[in-house]
């Protein structure tokens, strides 16, 4: 069946970094953009990042721009994102999740247009 898997996520320093993974089985991963969301305590879930299914194009919100790098092994069937120069605002539960697009390059960036989702993980940034 389809999985997503999350992890690295923790704890983190003002400032610091961590480095979350997402393992994917269950489908054709390389015909899927994948992408992060996350939802902190009391908000509605948002975008954070994406990458095509070529990891040729990626997507970051606004308030990730410059911190977050998103990547993707289809060797491995994996999708990271390297997280740098975090701040507490970062604090949520972190989504990894697939949506199919092989036929270009474009990253969706709604929730409804993700398929498959990840179960979260948890980050927390001190202050």
């Amino acid at each position: 069946q389809v999985q997503l898997v999350e992890s690295g996520g923790g704890l983190a320093q003002f400032g610091g970094s961590l480095r979350l993974s997402c393992a994917a089985s269950g489908f054709t991963f390389s015909n899927y953009c994948m992408g992060w969301f996350r939802q902190a305590p009391g908000k509605e879930r948002e975008f954070v990042a994406g990458i095509s299914w070529s990891g040729g194009n990626t997507r970051y919100e606004e308030f990730v721009k410059g911190r977050f790098t998103i990547s993707r092994d289809n060797a491995k069937n994996m999708v990271y994102l390297q997280m740098n120069n975090m701040s507490p605002e970062d604090t949520a539960v972190y989504y990894c999740a697939a949506n199919q697009n092989y036929y270009s390059d474009y990253i969706n960036y709604q929730e409804w247009e993700y398929e498959y989702w990840g179960q979260g993980i948890q980050v927390t940034v001190s202050a």
